[in-house]
């Protein structure tokens, strides 16, 4: 059977996994039991993908990434090298948690920088941005921009990742696409 996905060598893919089209996986990954790889994936070297997890289309995953049970990535996600998520809100060794690890999503379009990390329990917004080294404790609204440890709210950005500047209308333009958004009541939306 010819299969219409790339898996490298030294990558190690666990019985059950759905690996969909076109996905890429690199050097020295691990795909676990019972993950779904979306279209179009590309998981770069070194990563762990943990049982169940589920990566929507076109998510890039890139080197040294550690995606544990209970995190979505939705489709078009960006997880920036070497970010973590994490997955039991108070891990001990001596005491087995399995059974309540939390639930993150990480929404349609969302980046997430270079060494971040994602404490569980906590949603990444649609096509929010965040920096690297941040390390998030709160759930992060539709296109927010976070920074810092712990991570705060210091803008918005545009789905083409751009910075937003707010008229007095609440109206703003993306300089890249000329897509326009909303802010109103703290909440931002695209408006075309």
């Amino acid at each position: 059977m010819d299969k219409d996905f790339f898996v490298h060598e030294t990558a190690i893919i666990d019985e059950g996994c759905t690996i969909c089209k076109g996905a890429k996986i690199w050097h020295f990954s691990h795909i676990m039991n019972d993950c779904v790889i979306g279209e179009n994936c590309n998981i770069g070297q070194n990563v762990v993908v943990s049982p169940g997890v589920v990566l929507g289309k076109n998510v890039k995953v890139q080197n040294n990434v550690s995606i544990y049970t209970g995190v979505i990535c939705e489709d078009d996600v960006f997880l920036g090298p070497s970010m973590v998520f994490t997955n039991v809100i108070n891990p001990r060794s001596a005491i087995n948690r399995r059974g309540q690890y939390a639930r993150t999503i990480v929404k349609r379009g969302a980046s997430i920088g270079a060494n971040a990390t994602i404490v569980c329990g906590h949603d990444i917004g649609e096509f929010a941005f965040i920096g690297a080294g941040a390390v998030v404790t709160k759930t992060i609204p539709n296109f927010a921009l976070v920074v810092g440890n712990p991570a705060r709210q210091i803008g918005w950005v545009g789905e083409y990742g751009h910075r937003l500047s707010f008229d007095k209308e609440g109206v703003a333009v993306c300089p890249e696409s000329n897509q326009h958004y909303l802010l109103k009541e703290g909440v931002v939306t695209r408006i075309d």
